[in-house]
């Protein structure tokens, strides 16, 4: 038995966002657990879809000791604030200089932090555990698949293992891997020399998805070569709205010999390479893509889905532009959608009106992204709620979500889902809260990129991108870069850095 301590610290940092992280956004909660520390972590994730969730439960069924010290999560955003990142990062690495001595120590990370001090958030924060444990304690990690993973992680870590799906449904068997690993490397299993790549182009977020081609079958190439090299391996696509240094696609992995690393890696980076001009896809326009939906839901028997991937609060956006509500509301759209709008003012004051009451109010938009402005409009007040909901399907499974105060708004043929926290709609669950089932709908636009698709893609005829505006920009070479280093495809086959 091995007495292993562990904690967890996860952004992915937008750095073209509106708003920042402050400490409130890690201890308020919403979709994933509020910053805890301590015993309490252990009951905090139980269940929960998240790295650290399987590393606890696959850790102590093999037997081992767990110390916790703080886990602390945020929905992505632009950075996070210098206050924010010391008191969590503090916590963990006062703990666990306090805990020693310890034979291992896991870190639940997400890869791509950028706060407003330094660049690779993760980066400093393994420097520091290294450095508060020496040189020879195993430090491994969990990473996200959007992970824009660096040299200085790779230099700090004994180890890192990341998710191999988007929609993220392998989060907590990520974890458990994880705890495998580890516990592999304490028995002696000398699979520790590394390796790592990076690849030359930015991959845009939504054809990041291992729901489709060229991303599933790399993954299942990534697994056959681990099989026949014994290494073990990960692609990180990256989070591409990060201006930092090494924002992009990373490819690494950790074999029992030099040779066997560099090998294994190297088969799969040619590959990544060799799929390059694949990692693309139709975007529409937002009044074409609603009329284009409206066309294939005339024969269709489910809902057509619409990603307002542009304004993804899964990757940095407050979730609260009006574009795609205005192109369905000029398209006349009759029993539709919408979710999550962000506006906790409005959300007061549908409360305050109650039920079957109309409001007149400016809806949204109050990040002031360039090109969207508020919806003034009267709006019927539905089904009320407190915003406490559990949701059911893969990608949130588990995660005990408060939304705040929420309404259903009806405009015209168009329902919205209104909250007072930011988080991406990715769970049929999010409609059904305010009184919407999904799957009776004609069509349904979800404010999200690709996690959507785990709960949705089951439910729906037909799945369009629309790009109304927003901070995540669909195609990263439309994004002002200042420091991403320089020699790098802004997209797949597209304009060099």
């Amino acid at each position: 038995m091995a007495r292993i301590i562990i904690g967890g610290f996860q952004h992915e940092t937008n750095t073209f966002a509106p708003s920042k992280a402050g400490l409130s956004a890690f201890t308020i909660g919403g979709g994933w657990p509020a910053l805890v520390t301590g015993p309490d972590m252990f009951e905090a994730v139980k269940g929960i879809n998240i790295s650290v969730a399987g590393f606890i439960d696959q850790a102590q069924d093999l037997g081992h000791e767990l110390v916790a010290t703080s886990w602390g999560a945020a929905s992505p955003s632009a950075h996070v604030t210098e206050e924010a990142y010391e008191h969590i990062a503090g916590l963990i690495v006062d703990s666990i200089r306090a805990h020693l001595p310890a034979d291992a120590i896991y870190l639940c990370l997400h890869g791509a932090m950028v706060s407003e001090h330094f660049e690779d958030g993760e980066g400093e924060l393994l420097a520091r555990v290294r450095k508060a444990v020496g040189p020879d304690i195993p430090v491994v990690a969990s990473l996200d698949l959007h992970c824009n993973t660096t040299p200085e992680m790779m230099q700090n870590a004994t180890g890192m293992i990341a998710y191999r799906t988007y929609p993220h449904i392998d989060m907590a068997d990520t974890g458990a891997r994880t705890a495998r690993y580890l516990d592999g490397l304490l028995r002696g299993s000398g699979i520790v020399h590394k390796a790592f790549r990076q690849s030359p182009f930015l991959i845009p977020l939504t054809w990041q998805c291992t729901m489709m081609q060229p991303a599933q079958g790399i993954y299942e190439a990534l697994e056959v070569i681990e099989r026949d090299t014994g290494a073990v391996l990960s692609f990180t696509p990256g989070f591409p709205a990060a201006d930092i240094h090494h924002c992009g696609p990373a490819i690494f992995g950790y074999a029992a010999s030099p040779e066997a690393a560099e090998t294994a890696v190297q088969q799969l980076s040619d590959l990544v390479d060799a799929n390059e001009s694949k990692f693309a896809g139709t975007l529409y326009e937002p009044l074409e893509g609603v009329r284009h939906a409206y066309e294939i839901s005339r024969t269709a028997s489910r809902p057509v889905v619409i990603a307002d991937t542009q304004d993804n609060p899964g990757a940095g956006g407050d979730s609260d532009t009006m574009g795609m509500l205005r192109a369905l509301l000029e398209a006349e759209a009759e029993n539709a959608a919408i979710g999550l709008i962000y506006d906790p003012e409005v959300a007061e004051v549908a409360h305050k009106a109650g039920e079957g009451s109309e409001i007149n109010v400016a809806l949204g938009a109050k990040s002031k992204i360039p090109g969207d402005e508020p919806l003034s409009a009267t709006f019927k007040v539905g089904k009320l709620s407190d915003g406490r909901l559990d949701p059911t399907g893969p990608f949130y499974k588990g995660a005990r979500m408060n939304l705040g105060p929420s309404a259903r708004l009806e405009i015209g043929g168009v329902e919205i889902v209104l909250g007072s926290r930011t988080v991406q709609m990715a769970d049929q669950e999010m409609y059904r809260y305010v009184g919407i089932e999904p799957t009776a709908k004609k069509v349904l636009v979800n404010k999200s990129s690709v996690h959507f698709r785990a709960d949705f893609a089951p439910i729906a005829e037909e799945i369009l991108v629309c790009t109304a505006p927003g901070p995540m920009v669909a195609d990263p070479a439309d994004l002002p870069w200042t420091r991403l280093r320089s020699g790098i495809r802004l997209n797949p086959l597209g304009p060099v850095r």
